[in-house]
C-alpha cells in the first residue's frame, strides 16, 4: 500500500483496492473450501486429530490478533475488517467441519445419519448460523461436546470479533481524522 491518505485516494484507486480485497478474501475462501474437499478426513479418528483441532483454534486466535492489529494501521479498516472476516469465519467454519468428517468417518453412529463432507460442512454452518434445521444431530457424547464447543466458540467469536474488529476500525478511522486535522509537511 501506498503512503497516500485516505481521502487523498481517487475514486479508481478505492474501486482498485475494494476489488482487489474482494478478489483476495474470495481467494482465501476458495482455497480454504478446495483444501477442507481434498484433505483426507475419510480415516480413523486419532489423539493427533486433537492437536491437530486444538493448533487449528490457536491459527484462528492469532490470525485474529494479527488481523486486529493490521486493521488499526490500514489506511481502508472497514475494508481490511471485511477480509478478515471472511476468511477467520471461513477458517473457522472449515476446521469445525473437517472435526466432524473425522468424527462422522470414524464412528458414523455420531450423528442422526452419514456425513459427506457436504454435509459436515453444511451442520457446521447451520449450527454456527444457529438455525439447527434439525435433520442432522449429534448423537454420540464426543459429537455433542465438539458441537457445543463450536457453539461456544461461534458465540465468542461473534462478539469477540466483532469487538476488536470495531475497536481496530476506530482506532484507525480516529487517526485518519488526526492525521487529517495536524498534515504533515
Amino acid at each position: 500500500m501506498t503512503a497516500k491518505r485516505y481521502p487523498e485516494l481517487h475514486r479508481a484507486d478505492h474501486r482498485r483496492r475494494a476489488a482487489s480485497a474482494v478478489l483476495g478474501s474470495t481467494i482465501s475462501v476458495v482455497l480454504l473450501l478446495a483444501l477442507y474437499y481434498a484433505l483426507p478426513l475419510d480415516r480413523p479418528l486419532a489423539p493427533v486429530d486433537w492437536l491437530v483441532f486444538g493448533a487449528g483454534l490457536l491459527v484462528v486466535a492469532l490470525l485474529i490478533a494479527w488481523d486486529v492489529r493490521a486493521i488499526a494501521r490500514s489506511h481502508l479498516p472497514r475494508l481490511r475488517a471485511a477480509q478478515a472476516v471472511a476468511t477467520g469465519l471461513t477458517l473457522l467454519i472449515v476446521l469445525y467441519a473437517g472435526t466432524y468428517a473425522v468424527i462422522a468417518a470414524d464412528q458414523p453412529e455420531s450423528f442422526s445419519e452419514e456425513l459427506s463432507r457436504t454435509d459436515a460442512l453444511y451442520f457446521t454452518v447451520t449450527v454456527f448460523a444457529t438455525v439447527g434445521f434439525g435433520d442432522i444431530v449429534p448423537r454420540t457424547d464426543l459429537a455433542r461436546v465438539v458441537t457445543t464447543s463450536q457453539m461456544l466458540v461461534g458465540l465468542t467469536a461473534l462478539g469477540v470479533i466483532a469487538k476488536l474488529l470495531l475497536g481496530a476500525v476506530e482506532v484507525a478511522v480516529r487517526r485518519r481524522a488526526a492525521d487529517e486535522e495536524h498534515p504533515r509537511s
